[in-house]
């Protein structure tokens, strides 16, 4: 698991180190809705909040590439929601979202957190936008490993999406990172950190949807107030 620290608050993402998980789901796999066992899914969301140091659930929901954010201001609980993205001012409570390929975006202030879901629909449909106007004062921003511009090659209809943002495509592979770091810049967020690795080049590290050709597991992106 990769941790960093961000003022009050803690980012973590996850790899596919140290779970229970077998085959092409190996070995820390956090989907539930993969052909994994759940029972190994189930543990390894439990060694997953052992590592972190977690005494909460984690607050999800059921990821639709939409850009619908939920405030929490309670504990998780069932049916998951359909949102992409999470806040909360609630110390304790980790946002947490899966991906495997799409970009875990964190953003993070004194009294606020937010997890967003990026994949290209969600960039391009507003996610940062809207993840960052629940902010009173520009966050910090932590753009987790994703796919990146070595291995992602999009068709007309994801091209068109980006065009006018600079150093986004070269040719018809597009940059997601630089992307998102062009939108959280242009809501005035200035503090952006990237952990700058490629989820399809590390197969050692991550799950990837596009080189494992849809079979293939989840890791997670993680943030949470620290209590006091």
């Amino acid at each position: 698991m990769i941790e960093l620290s961000v003022g009050a608050a803690r980012v973590a993402f996850s790899t596919r180190e140290g779970g229970v998980s077998k085959g092409p789901y190996e070995s820390l796999n956090l989907g539930i809705l993969t052909e994994d066992d759940p029972q190994a899914v189930a543990e390894n969301r439990a060694r997953l909040a052992g590592q972190a140091g977690l005494d909460a659930a984690m607050a999800m929901g059921r990821q639709v590439h939409g850009t619908d954010i939920k405030h929490w201001t309670g504990s998780p609980g069932a049916p998951l929601e359909e949102v992409d993205g999470h806040s909360t001012s609630l110390p304790g409570l980790a946002l947490t979202v899966l991906a495997a390929d799409c970009y875990p975006v964190a953003l993070a202030a004194e009294d606020r957190v937010a997890m967003l879901h990026c994949g290209w629909r969600g960039l391009a449909g507003g996610i940062i936008e809207r993840g960052a106007e629940g902010f009173d004062a520009p966050p910090v921003a932590v753009v987790g490993p994703g796919i990146g511009a070595c291995c992602y090659e999009v068709g007309d209809e994801v091209s068109r999406a980006f065009e006018g943002i600079p150093g986004a495509l070269a040719g018809r592979m597009l940059d997601l990172r630089a992307v998102a770091d062009h939108l959280l810049r242009a809501t005035g967020i200035e503090d952006v950190r990237h952990v700058d690795l490629c989820t399809s080049c590390r197969s050692d590290l991550f799950f990837s949807h596009r080189r494992d050709q849809g079979v293939t597991g989840r890791q997670a992106g993680l943030v949470w107030l620290e209590k006091t």
